[in-house]
């Protein structure tokens, strides 16, 4: 019986098309999912986010993809990907599937709300680790290996066709794309430019660490949420505030989720702007969200934020403002 050891995923860096020209790059899309490596062993699958969680409760309907291999032992890559009305993916429709995990509401929304496996890499195959291969004979035996299904699926990948795919990207209304070198092994739990993604629109991720009451409308809930990112001494700065880009169920969730996490004065390590301090209700700096916006200011700020929804795959630490200072100064793939 083959027992499979546990893995971290590699993750790509952010950067341009300009980055990646030239010969020697394979081109995938990029989708706009949550990660996920499939354990499938012993007639089942097991699910692990980006960050080490267990989230195989919250997919019963991924369970059927242990077959997709015969039978034999494998640890294969994706992203666990929920799609619109018009066949795009959406991670607003993702959002419930990504926080529940009570079995008759996770039945329920596989029937409402189904989600596909877009498997993409394969790090280990009966007895064997597979990462030390190089990205064209992983794809290799993964296609050779890894049956599609009705709910999992193994993308197609182009050759030295950064630009074109980034544009088919763009039309289909898809995220970006991640160019990858086709000699480079598989490097588990480290962030290479070997990966590189190249994105459609900006979006980062970011801390809570509190929020302002709403008016109007907005009585008695969230009227924005006040943003943080770690720097590289391990300071929680302050990066802007977001009050766009929420659905009233959203808006509820945040709220039951913050009230347990309620604290007498802001996680910030620098003072917050006044005008935002004002009446803020101050969390503890645990839940990490997503936002797109507009550009950042000189001063680090977010400009024109809007919601995109929680990312309980990420640890707070992993928002930081490195990544804010990177697209800041030209990391910002729209401009590709």
């Amino acid at each position: 019986m083959v027992r499979l050891p546990t893995y971290a995923p590699m993750l790509a860096q952010l950067g341009t098309l300009a980055s990646v020209q030239g010969p020697g790059w394979a081109v995938e899309m990029k989708w706009d999912g949550v990660r996920a490596l499939a354990y499938l062993e012993e007639g089942a699958v097991r699910l692990m986010s980006r960050n080490g969680k267990n989230i195989t409760p919250a997919y019963p309907e991924l369970q059927l993809m242990a077959g997709a291999t015969a039978g034999r032992a494998a640890v294969v890559d994706g992203e666990i990907v929920a799609f619109d009305e018009a066949g795009r993916p959406s991670f607003e429709a993702l959002q419930p599937r990504m926080h529940q995990r009570k079995a008759a509401v996770t039945a329920e929304l596989a029937r409402a709300v189904p989600v596909t496996f877009m498997a993409f890499d394969i790090l280990h195959l009966d007895e064997s680790s597979v990462v030390s291969q190089p990205y064209t004979e992983r794809r290799e035996l993964l296609e050779g290996t890894f049956t599609p299904g009705y709910r999992w699926q193994v993308p197609i990948w182009f050759t030295d066709a950064a630009r074109h795919a980034f544009d088919s990207s763009r039309q289909l209304g898809l995220e970006g794309v991640v160019c990858k070198r086709m000699v480079s092994p598989y490097r588990p739990g480290k962030r290479s430019g070997e990966w590189t993604k190249v994105k459609n629109v900006s979006t980062v991720e970011v801390v809570i660490g509190g929020w302002q009451p709403g008016g109007g409308r907005r009585s008695g809930t969230i009227g924005s949420l006040l943003l943080g990112a770690y720097d590289e001494r391990g300071r929680l700065l302050y990066v802007g505030h977001v009050g766009t880009g929420f659905t009233q169920a959203m808006l509820r969730d945040l709220r039951e989720r913050l009230a347990s996490l309620e604290r007498p004065d802001p996680p910030f390590d620098q003072p917050v702007p006044r005008e935002h301090a004002r009446d803020a209700q101050w969390v503890e700096p645990r839940l990490v969200g997503e936002v797109q916006y507009a550009e950042v200011t000189g001063d680090g700020m977010l400009r024109h934020p809007s919601w995109r929804g929680l990312r309980p795959d990420r640890e707070p630490v992993e928002a930081d403002t490195a990544e804010i200072l990177r697209l800041r100064h030209g990391g910002d793939a729209a401009a590709g």
